[in-house]
């Protein structure tokens, strides 16, 4: 948790105040906080209703001049995404987020308040919230977002799942991130709206659940790009992949829908095209777009009919 303490703060007689900072944070999220027994905001630890079944975990981070140039983005938009990122791996489980538990490290003049906004923003998107975590001082800004969620009642749906004749299906349009990041470096304003692909991505947790109950066999969220995501997928599932269509955002290109990364849509490997339209249309959700096939060529990933490009994110 984030004790609101002066007495510990390593940095409390410096121009960043962590007791000040914590207090703001305080604000921030106090009337949202999850707290379902006698701790929360301000003790060593959040209380969570324990839901029925197992409960997911995971956890992602956001580091200044790797996952965001804070010359081109405030820095809120990293609490957002690495928050986003982290969620979205809940969505790739079939399951819904319980709450965030988020630590901020970072130089004295960087505003944590507005990277904790940005956390907030990104659990106010799925219906959770920012449940505790740390803060401290140091050399550059990073950002870890802890997800717990809870499992579906069908079990979570891993990628190793795939087995040869499933269709593969994917949740929405590719690319958009990397295109938003290309033409922002170009120079487009901040506020255009074709950087919301980069700024703003979507953890998709109503499609995971959705596909969940549809019965797909195995799921992953496009943090990496599609091509090198879809070789984790054939790799842990021991299957290959035969890749025949890349929808693509309105102004991308076709690298970018393959190897951007960062869209936080959803593949999912089901074995009924029919059952899956409907879970979707059930939920009010636009239907998957068919992408491929799984087939028996272990590890083997085709793309109209060629080797897929080794496309996709590296540090």
């Amino acid at each position: 948790m984030l004790p609101p303490n002066p007495t510990t703060a390593p940095h409390g007689g410096e121009a960043w105040r962590e007791d000040v900072a914590l207090e703001r944070i305080a604000d921030l999220l106090g009337a949202s906080l999850l707290s379902t027994g006698p701790t929360g905001w301000g003790d060593d630890a959040a209380v969570l209703e324990r839901p029925k079944g197992r409960v997911l975990l995971c956890c992602d981070a956001g580091v200044e001049g790797v996952h965001l140039d804070a010359s081109l983005f405030p820095i809120a938009d990293l609490g957002y995404r690495t928050a986003i990122a982290a969620l979205s791996d809940v969505a790739a489980m079939g399951g819904r987020p319980l709450g965030v538990v988020v630590s901020i490290c970072a130089p004295g003049d960087v505003d944590v308040v507005a990277i904790e906004q940005g956390v907030a923003a990104a659990c106010a998107t799925v219906g959770c919230t920012v449940v505790g975590g740390d803060l401290s001082k140091a050399a550059i800004t990073s950002v870890t977002a802890c997800a717990l969620g809870e499992e579906p009642l069908q079990g979570a749906i891993p990628r190793s799942g795939a087995r040869p004749g499933d269709v593969l299906s994917v949740t929405g349009a590719l690319g958009g991130a990397a295109m938003g990041l290309r033409r922002r470096r170009a120079g487009m304003g901040l506020e255009d709206p074709e950087l919301r692909w980069f700024r703003r991505p979507r953890a998709r947790i109503d499609a995971g659940v959705a596909a969940a109950r549809a019965g797909a066999t195995a799921m992953l969220d496009i943090s990496d790009g599609l091509a090198r995501d879809l070789r984790r997928m054939a790799a842990a599932s021991g299957v290959g992949i035969d890749l025949d269509d890349v929808p693509l955002c309105d102004g991308a290109s076709l690298d970018e829908g393959l190897g951007g990364g960062e869209d936080y849509e959803l593949v999912v490997a089901h074995r009924d095209a029919g059952a899956l339209a409907a879970a979707f249309e059930s939920a009010s959700l636009e239907a998957p777009t068919r992408i491929g096939t799984v087939t028996d060529l272990v590890g083997e990933v085709r793309y109209g009919g060629a080797p897929a490009p080794d496309l996709g994110w590296r540090h």
